[in-house]
């Protein structure tokens, strides 16, 4: 069974997501922007969740976009990167969306730790 690329927990008030690429430094392919929007999708309907943390494992936070995953959208027709876009849409929309009172972006990286 591969991997889940993000996981989620809830401790308390607090919902941790968490992107669990360290491979490839976080980096954002079709199939984990869609548990993202899932996950926050999710946790926006909690009522019993007040603070979301972002995290990333590993050395790296998120790397951006997966290569691979661009190499492949390179070949997309013009409605196949409409779809990919809209994914991405949904997915900022699901994170701009959520009620709870606080967001943390938390960056755990070696070089760069916000605490």
């Amino acid at each position: 069974m591969a991997e889940e690329s993000v996981l989620l927990s809830v401790e308390r008030a607090v919902a941790t997501v968490t992107l669990n690429r360290p491979r490839v430094h976080n980096a954002f392919d079709d199939a984990t922007i869609g548990l993202l929007t899932r996950a926050f999708d999710d946790i926006g309907r909690r009522r019993d969740v007040r603070v979301v943390v972002l995290a990333g494992q590993g050395e790296s936070f998120c790397a951006g976009a997966d290569l691979a995953c661009m190499k492949r959208c390179a070949g997309f027709s013009p409605a196949e990167n409409e779809e990919d876009a809209r994914a991405l849409a949904r997915l900022l929309f699901a994170l701009d969306r959520l009620p709870q009172a606080e967001k943390i972006e938390k960056l755990e990286s070696r070089r760069n730790v916000l605490q």
